[in-house]
């Protein structure tokens, strides 16, 4: 199993307002290898707030395939619009996304 995990800064109060856009696609649950989508959100910086958008898929071909997708396209279409249209006024600073191998877990 894999993690894609997609680390934003955003302006300071943005975080929770953005959180429930990652997990609005229900497209998502009819992926083969897609098992669940997690937002994390650290508002201790004073000056920013952190978000971590956490994909769990069962392989990275499964998700490379998903990026590939229509499904993909149309989800972050309106994005590059509104990037390209507000550029100025869009809460996010900067991210950077960063794809692990589960390697061990404890779960109750």
């Amino acid at each position: 199993m894999i993690t894609v995990t997609n680390r934003f800064l955003v302006k300071k109060g943005f975080a929770h307002k953005m959180a429930p856009l990652f997990t609005s696609d229900k497209n998502l649950l009819n992926w083969d290898g897609f098992t669940k989508v997690e937002v994390n959100i650290c508002s201790e910086p004073e000056d920013h707030d952190e978000m971590n958008v956490m994909m769990f898929w069962d392989t990275i071909e499964q998700f490379k395939a998903w990026r590939e997708s229509d499904d993909f396209m149309k989800l972050h279409r309106r994005e590059r619009i509104s990037d390209k249209d507000n550029s100025e006024s869009s809460p996010i600073i900067g991210n950077r996304v960063v794809i692990s191998e589960i390697a061990a877990t404890l779960e109750k």
